[in-house]
């Protein structure tokens, strides 16, 4: 069993990339960074938002990024127990 833990990564902050780094590939990369992290996890209180768990947890995007949802907005990732993430993806 895997128990999650959020550890911010040096480099995958939005404020530490660089400035030449083009727009585009930033909007596209899968990697929620460790603001937007740390902001949902608030806004959720490290909690399942759809059963209240706190174990095996999952940054969810809401719109799926296969299908043109961001990892850059709040609005789009929620916390998901694994259980619910496989349970919505199925």
């Amino acid at each position: 069993m895997f128990k999650f833990k959020l550890v911010a990564i040096e480099g995958i902050e939005d404020e530490s990339l660089a400035e030449d780094t083009p727009t585009r590939l930033v909007e596209r990369s899968r990697i929620i960074p460790t603001s937007v992290k740390l902001e949902v996890w608030a806004r959720d209180r490290g909690r399942c938002v759809s059963g209240g768990a706190t174990d095996e947890l999952h940054f969810d995007h809401i719109v799926p990024y296969s299908k043109g949802g961001t990892s850059l907005k709040v609005e789009n990732i929620q916390l998901l127990c694994a259980r619910h993430n496989i349970e919505k993806s199925a």
